[in-house]
């Protein structure tokens, strides 16, 4: 098993925020198979002010370019990605388009 941790900062108002932890109260279904028919054992994500951090879990199968080539070929979840660019913004140095960022780890105790 691989664990993963990104990051990526919502827009800094109650309201969306609000909103957009509604919307993972209970993630489409859709959505969550295509997460966990891309190898993803498990996801979390944790909330902090308008900071979002994101610990996912895989399997030896997963693969970041096909899970990226799967979504962009699925209409629901690029439906799902698009509503929620409603809430989130590109932290600094982030690519044109791109959401989380991969953090880097630099401690393990």
């Amino acid at each position: 098993m691989q664990r993963y941790c990104f990051t990526l900062d919502l827009i800094d108002n109650p309201s969306l925020i609000a909103e957009y932890k509604k919307y993972h109260e209970a993630i489409w279904p859709e959505i969550q198979e295509s997460i966990t028919s891309a190898s993803v054992l498990d996801m979390e994500i944790y909330l902090s002010g308008n900071r979002l951090f994101m610990i996912m879990e895989v399997n030896e199968d997963f693969s970041f370019e096909q899970k990226a080539k799967a979504d962009l070929e699925n209409p629901k979840v690029q439906e799902w990605e698009t509503l929620m660019w409603k809430y989130q913004q590109a932290l600094p140095g982030a690519q044109p388009g791109e959401k989380w960022r991969l953090m880097d780890k630099i401690f393990k105790l």
